[in-house]
């Protein structure tokens, strides 16, 4: 086999047990959703949910961070997310720009206070 494919069986494994499971409930969501109405209370009830648990997960990894995350300090990260929601709104609620300057003074702040 050649040399330069050997290197690839980590991508080939995170498609094949990350991104292929995921999509197939992705369009049996999309199959079974065609006709709902936007408005109707059980998806408000489901958007609401799932900000919620979007909400949860972003504040567990400000105030209880792993990995990486750890050396950097609270104040920063509280900034990045602060700036980030910012930034969204400012740009028209493009999520984009909320991640773009969220990361970037992640990073930032990484920078100035590594050890």
């Amino acid at each position: 086999m050649n040399p330069n494919l050997v290197d690839f069986w980590p991508y080939l494994i995170l498609v094949l047990a990350g991104f292929l499971p995921n999509e197939v409930w992705r369009v049996l969501g999309l199959m079974l959703a065609r006709g709902l109405d936007e408005d109707s209370e059980i998806l408000v009830w489901v958007r609401a949910l799932a900000t919620a648990v979007l909400a949860g997960v972003i504040g567990k990894l400000i105030l209880f961070p792993s990995g990486a995350l750890t050396t950097i300090p609270v104040q920063v990260r509280i900034a990045a997310a602060g700036l980030g929601l910012l930034a969204f709104f400012l740009a028209r609620r493009s999520v984009f720009a909320g991640v773009a300057v969220g990361e970037a003074v992640l990073i930032a702040g990484a920078l100035a206070f590594s050890p």
